[in-house]
């Protein structure tokens, strides 16, 4: 998805940047008319924040240029060690940089650079920067796949999970009815993020009638079913990639993770029934993410033997 996206930018930019390559090179020697070959193709290319031109060693011999108008103040400047600099030029003469924080404004940019030749001569190169926020997004929102991702927690933490065992929880003492009130809730009343915290007894929830905003449930709201009330009814989404008829098992097992081992033992969980996902936060600080028929088809000696690091 990235790599197509970079493709269609440059593919917008190359061939104007081109042209103003071709047109720096009677004017390279003569900073006022470079200028004004930069000035000038500036109004050419979409969404550009500044044009100058370096020589061959990564030293700005041009004013920025904008649509505010030319900066002389970047004259001299060594470029050399920005990270669009450091990367190869591919034979074409194009490239497109990878994303990087602007010294400047702080905010993700990316650098066109092409170069100018007189001949067989390398005189230099034409840079064209620019805002991420400024560039046309064409592609579908990013979406990875669903699969098992393995996040090792801090190092203090796991090498001192032997050290420690799991203190019951107000959640513990009544957890039997703390999932029936989220199953509830998941299936019924329109919740279709969770966030349960075991050691902590709390449960941090979002719903399809107000998702950018989460509300969170302490163990005595948890262990009340008259909570429920507060849900309104809501058909469970065709759009959900997790089955309501899963949701009990998945809940069952989380049950069984709380309490598998006195050393080894699940401090929270959440799952996404959009995305079908499930993520666990283990005493060793170690975290899981896989899909939700994955999960399920693990058994206890797995997560005990992995260590849930």
């Amino acid at each position: 998805m990235i790599h197509r996206q970079r493709e269609e930018i440059a593919r917008t930019l190359h061939e104007p940047l081109a042209k103003i390559a071709g047109a720096c090179v009677g004017a390279w020697d003569d900073h006022t008319r470079l200028n004004e070959v930069l000035n000038g193709g500036c109004r050419n290319i979409p969404s550009c924040g500044a044009l100058f031109a370096v020589d061959r060693e990564g030293i700005q011999i041009s004013d920025t240029v904008s649509a505010e108008g030319a900066n002389p103040a970047d004259v001299g400047r060594d470029r050399s060690s920005r990270p669009y600099m450091r990367e190869a030029v591919p034979a074409w003469g194009f490239l497109l940089s990878d994303a990087y924080v602007g010294l400047v404004n702080r905010r993700p940019s990316l650098t066109a650079l092409h170069v100018v030749r007189r001949g067989e001569d390398l005189l230099g190169y034409v840079g064209a920067t620019f805002n991420l926020r400024d560039l046309p997004v064409s592609a579908r929102l990013y979406e990875d796949l669903p699969r098992w991702l393995q996040i090792k927690g801090d190092p203090s933490i796991r090498n001192a999970v032997l050290l420690q065992t799991r203190v019951e929880s107000p959640m513990d003492q009544n957890l039997d009815q703390v999932l029936s009130v989220i199953e509830e809730l998941l299936i019924e009343r329109g919740v279709f993020q969770g966030v349960i915290h075991f050691a902590s007894s709390r449960a941090t929830l979002w719903t399809v009638d107000d998702p950018f905003r989460y509300r969170i449930l302490d163990h005595e709201a948890l262990s009340d079913p008259d909570i429920c009330l507060v849900y309104p009814c809501r058909a469970y989404a065709d759009e959900a990639i997790i089955p309501r008829t899963r949701i009990p098992p998945l809940l069952g097992a989380l049950k069984e993770l709380r309490m598998m081992d006195e050393n080894f033992y699940l401090r929270s969980a959440s799952l996404n029934l959009f995305n079908g996902m499930i993520s666990l936060t283990f005493s060793c600080d170690g975290t899981h993410y896989m899909p939700y028929e994955e999960f399920l088809t693990r058994r206890l000696a797995f997560w005990i033997g992995n260590g849930a690091v």
